[in-house]
C-alpha cells in the first residue's frame, strides 16, 4: 500500500505540474502511471490483481471518455484518469475516484468563475480568458481522496 501511495503522490504532483503550467498532461505522466499502477498490481498479487488493475484502468478511461468525446475535456485528462485507475486497481476504487474528482471539479469551476467574475468586474473589461480550467488538480484530489478513504 505504501508503494501505491507513492506513485499516486508523484503521478499527481506532476500531472498538476505540467497541467497548471502547460496547460497539457505529458504521456510521460499518463502512460508511466498506467505501467506503474499495473506493474505494481502484478508484482504485489499476481494475475488476480494485474486483472484488477487493468479493470481500473478501463473504468477509469471510460469514466471521463464521454467528456472528451464533447469536448469539454482533455485527452490527458482522460488519460489519467485511466493511470489512476490502474494504480487504485478495480473498478470500485476507480469510479469513487472519478466521482470524487467530479465534486472537486465542480467546486474548482466554480471558484474560477467567481474569480473571474469579480477580475472582470473590478477592471470593467471581460478580456481575454480560457474557457477551459486545468482539470488534473481535480483528478488528482479524487484519487488521493479515495487513497484516504480506503485507509
Amino acid at each position: 500500500m505504501k508503494i501505491q501511495i507513492l506513485l499516486a503522490l508523484l503521478v499527481g504532483t506532476a500531472a498538476v505540474v505540467e497541467d497548471l503550467r502547460f496547460r497539457t498532461i505529458s504521456n510521460w505522466t499518463t502512460l508511466g502511471a498506467m505501467a506503474a499502477g499495473l506493474t505494481y498490481h502484478a508484482f504485489t498479487g499476481g494475475l488476480s490483481e494485474l486483472g484488477s488493475s487493468l479493470v481500473g484502468l478501463l473504468v477509469g478511461f471510460c469514466a471521463f471518455l464521454v467528456f472528451y468525446l464533447l469536448g469539454g475535456m482533455g485527452g490527458g485528462d482522460v488519460k489519467l484518469m485511466a493511470g489512476f485507475g490502474a494504480i487504485l486497481g478495480g473498478a470500485t476504487a476507480s469510479v469513487q475516484a472519478a466521482i470524487f474528482a467530479a465534486g472537486v471539479g465542480g467546486i474548482l469551476a466554480l471558484a474560477v468563475i467567481g474569480f473571474r467574475w469579480l477580475r472582470a468586474t473590478i477592471q470593467r473589461s471581460s478580456g481575454p480568458s480560457s474557457p477551459f480550467i486545468p482539470y488534473a488538480p481535480a483528478i488528482t484530489a479524487g484519487a488521493w481522496l479515495t487513497l484516504l478513504a480506503r485507509s
